[in-house]
């Protein structure tokens, strides 16, 4: 099973002159240059004294430099741990001393916070500023070959975001990364040369993981100036490039939507949008697919089985769209061809179609654990499969569909109510721009539903309005008991609702 770093050399001598990597609109790296950089900081981080298996953290908005340092780190055998840039100080501090990292890669604003935090972290030798001298110095060393190791290798610790405690580190190996990359094309878009991604998500988290297929085909990668998801940087880069696709959470999704719909912009080079890392609703799942038609492509995945549980490709868009039950829609698709997925009941059996249970996978991208954490490892995998504490169900056509995350489930009278299916209906009204439902404690229920709304601009909305939409849309029991009308939602460093501090405003909260 080959080095995904391998892929980097192989496109540098098959499209020597393809275009490798943009800065915004100007291409700053062919493949050729792009492999012999790799090579040359490989060979540095080597001579520097690191060994297989040493990792490497990454910390850094996304820039060149990082896809750079990224294949860097496979290329000498070494384990990448990129670390989202939005995390604070002690975050960051905990990723480091938790990994073990030996070397850390930043952008300039953030060098002077890692080399604050040195002294606290005795196994970090070096600190590397990607804008500095330094970096250029790495680059003069001599190229080492693509280190030769196996499929069982540690290649990315992929922390998760810690909403619920202290993050845990995934590892993925070599033959994760590998499946990962081949489902991307079995299953989610296919990639030629000349075709382009846009990495506007963070390169630390999905955009980073997609990064890898489009390197094996040779394709543009394009960094934002910006350094990040800026909704007019977007669509200038989308006119100015061709056959563009990227990765999006879904509200990113959603604001991108808002702003070519109210700008009445066209996106000619626009390709694929592939969506996932959270929940899209079908309101604006519908609103999408009228600005942008069928270029969307929804994935489900967690950093356990990276961005591979199911997939609903375009055509797959196209049908549940086309469909008389408009609830298809709110499927996240099939299962990727690389793994078994299935839905099981408390005591492990599998569930009918139509009946909600955990969702389990099995197959070559689920991770081999959390890093130093065995007792984690032991709970999350079981018999081979991985337990997602999802929760959803199969339809008649073989087609997923989320209902919550485990510890979300509202349980009020004995009765389970799924909160996206309250959130789904609230956000049909024209009033709500966002929503989370969550249980509040009660004497009598145990729990009941309560919404936090943040309501569109100049929208009017109230509690009333909001509770006749609901009795006209879903069952008098799953309605919310309450609404409170918020600014914003709490959302943790990717984008997601973080519900536990919804949960602590409440009366009674937890």
């Amino acid at each position: 099973m080959p080095n995904p770093a391998s892929w980097l050399q192989q496109a540098g001598r098959l499209y020597p002159s393809s275009p490798a990597v943009a800065r915004g609109r100007t291409v700053v790296a062919h493949y050729a240059e792009q492999a012999e950089r790799v090579a040359a900081l490989a060979g540095a981080l080597r001579a520097g004294g690191l060994e297989r298996g040493d990792r490497v953290a990454l910390y850094m908005r996304n820039t060149p430099a990082y896809l750079e340092a990224l294949f860097t780190a496979w290329h000498a055998g070494l384990v990448a741990v990129p670390i989202n840039a939005k995390l604070a100080a002690d975050e960051v501090a905990y990723i480091l001393r938790h990994s073990g990292s030996r070397w850390c890669f930043v952008t300039r604003e953030r060098a002077a916070m890692i080399a604050g935090l040195q002294s606290e972290l005795p196994e970090l030798a070096h600190v590397i500023d990607t804008d500095g001298g330094d970096y250029q110095r790495l680059l003069a060393a001599a190229p080492v070959d693509v280190a030769d190791g196996g499929p069982d290798d540690p290649a990315w610790l992929f922390y998760t975001s810690g909403t619920t405690g202290a993050p845990k580190g995934a590892v993925l190996t070599q033959r994760n990364l590998v499946a990962m990359s081949a489902a991307y094309f079995m299953d989610v878009d296919t990639i030629d040369v000349g075709d382009a991604i846009l990495h506007a998500a963070p390169l630390s988290h999905g955009s980073g993981l997609y990064a890898l297929p489009h390197v094996a085909a040779g394709a543009l990668h394009i960094l934002p100036e910006t350094g990040g998801f800026d909704v007019d940087e977007v669509c200038t880069l989308l006119a100015a490039h061709e056959r563009v696709a990227f990765f999006a959470a879904p509200t990113m999704v959603k604001r991108l939507t808002r702003h070519v719909r109210e700008q009445e912009l066209e996106t000619p080079g626009l390709r694929t949008i592939v969506y996932g890392g959270g929940p899209m609703y079908l309101a604006d799942l519908k609103e999408a697919l009228d600005v942008f038609g069928y270029r969307l492509v929804e994935i489900y995945g967690q950093g356990e089985t990276p961005m591979t549980i199911t997939a609903k490709s375009k055509t797959l868009h196209a049908r549940c769209h086309n469909a008389t039950d408009e609830a298809l829609l709110t499927a996240v698709g099939r299962p990727h061809g690389v793994v078994d997925v299935r839905v099981i009941d408390d005591q492990g059996r599998e569930r009918p179609a139509g009946e909600v249970g955990e969702i389990i996978v099995r197959g070559d991208t689920v991770m081999s654990g959390y890093w130093q954490q065995p007792e984690a490892t032991a709970k999350t995998l079981v018999g081979g499969w991985l337990y997602t504490g999802d929760r959803g169900c199969f339809d008649a056509h073989g087609l997923l569909y989320l209902k919550d995350r485990s510890k979300d489930v509202i349980i009020s009278g004995g009765t389970n109510i799924y909160t996206r299916e309250v959130e789904d209906a609230l956000l049909i009204h024209p009033g709500v721009f966002e929503v989370a439902v969550v249980g509040q404690p009660d004497a009598e229920w145990g729990e009941v539903v309560v919404a936090f709304v943040v309501a569109t601009a100049d929208a009017g909305v109230d509690a009333a309005a909001l509770d006749r939409h609901c009795l006209e849309r879903i069952a008098r029991f799953k309605r919310p008991k309450a609404y409170y009308f918020v600014d914003e939602l709490p959302k943790n460093a990717y984008g997601k609702i973080v519900k536990n501090c919804l949960r602590e405003q409440l009366p009674g909260g937890r």
